[in-house]
């Protein structure tokens, strides 16, 4: 096991541990956020055809020289050809064609006028200026050329993926299997969230918070239940969930006190520690270690530091599992209007509410970055990096950060 070790390094550690959990095919409706196992390469062009992307006339641009609003140019409509359907042969002198919105265009055509520029019957349009060659077409291969690369595996499905490969017939793409991930929670002064608590005793909040976050990475949750603080009913319940599940996550029990039994537990169930705790404000406590290719990922029961500590390590963890291509989140800059007013000795993750203010990305704090507190966390989208050593942060300051 490692020693104290900052979060961009514990981070790296747990990587290089973990990898994707597998790949299938599903259907494409049912594929939104999931992950291409493989790359994607165009089987065809899109548009296959030159076509049309208004409703008027498709003309040759050598009639229509010189005509104006005192010199108008009357051309003969040889025929009408809707979306779907077929031109009848090459455009001959003299002749239009009239073209609905997503028609494809004639042999000999080079233009299209839209029908409001155009004065016309069902034998004749009239057009009062010229059309330059290759106006208002849609080339064939405008969007896409045979050949060329879709998506890189390792890519989230959204809706411009999904419907590009629809354009392509894939409608059974390959993708990494949805990682299973165990959710437990360990101590003895918890009960569930429908339950009343009595006497020293709080709701497991945490296994909400935690569960919200891990499905957002493209996972699913298996709640394993609550441990109280015995080494025993934790082993047991890690044991379960390394049989059942692809990974696990728990909180509770990772600090140096007498009660803080969730390393051991680890052990005894056969996890290998890689670390124990990280140079890291809020979110210090924590231990990771690995039962073969399957990350333990143990956070501490307190609220913002669990979350935080999530998001700078056990995220990037999931998301690999998941397949996702680039799982750590870039880096960008992040200005604070309010500053921050406290030194910080470890390495500071500051939550807040991104916004873009005079052409540059801000982050807006809530009032309360305790350990405890997770109402603050509503709305939170980016955190904002306090390098270690910095004192207090002044109003304007720029920082590296990353989007939640």
């Amino acid at each position: 096991m490692e020693g104290r070790l900052d979060f961009v390094q514990a981070r790296q550690l747990l990587l290089e541990r973990v990898g994707p959990v597998g790949e299938g095919e599903e259907e494409l409706s049912r594929c939104a956020g999931r992950i291409l196992a493989r790359d994607v390469w165009a089987r065809e062009s899109v548009p296959a055809f030159d076509r049309s992307p208004y409703d008027g006339y498709a003309v040759c641009s050598a009639d229509t020289k010189g005509a104006g609003k005192d010199s108008p140019v009357t051309l003969e409509v040889r025929e009408e050809v809707p979306a779907g359907g077929v031109p009848g042969g090459p455009l001959a002198p003299g002749q239009a064609v009239k073209v609905a919105t997503g028609a494809p265009i004639p042999p000999g055509a080079d233009g299209v006028v839209m029908f409001e520029r155009t004065s016309f019957t069902r034998e004749r349009v009239t057009l009062f200026a010229p059309v330059k060659p290759g106006e208002n077409i849609v080339r064939g291969g405008e969007d896409v050329k045979a050949g060329a690369l879709l998506a890189r595996r390792g890519q989230l499905i959204d809706p411009g993926l999904a419907g590009t490969l629809a354009a392509q017939g894939i409608t059974r793409p390959a993708l990494f299997r949805v990682p299973k991930i165990a959710l437990l929670s360990t101590g003895s002064e918890l009960v569930e969230g429908e339950e009343t608590p009595g006497p020293g005793m709080i709701r497991n909040a945490n296994r909400y918070t935690l569960q919200a976050a891990i499905e957002a990475q493209g996972c699913e949750v298996v709640y394993c239940g609550i441990a109280p603080d015995r080494a025993g009913d934790i082993r047991e319940l890690l044991e379960r969930a390394l049989e059942e599940c692809d990974g696990v996550v728990t909180t509770g029990g990772v600090s140096v006190g007498d009660w803080d039994l969730t390393p051991a537990a680890m052990e005894q169930a056969g996890v290998r520690l890689l670390f124990q705790g990280v140079d890291l404000k809020p979110g210090m406590a924590c231990a990771y270690g690995m039962a073969g290719d399957k990350p333990v990922c143990a956070l501490s029961g307190n609220p913002a530091s669990a979350m935080t500590n999530f998001y700078a390590i056990t995220m990037p963890a999931l998301r690999k599992l998941a397949g996702w291509r680039e799982p750590v989140p870039g880096e960008i800059d992040l200005k604070l209007p309010q500053g921050f007013g406290r030194s910080s000795r470890a390495t500071r993750l500051l939550r807040g509410k991104l916004s873009l203010e005079g052409g540059q990305a801000c982050i807006r704090l809530p009032a309360g970055q305790g350990n405890v507190m997770l109402s603050s966390a509503i709305g939170c989208d980016a955190m904002a990096i306090v390098p270690a050593g910095s004192g207090p942060v002044p109003p304007g300051a720029v920082l590296k950060g990353f989007l939640l």
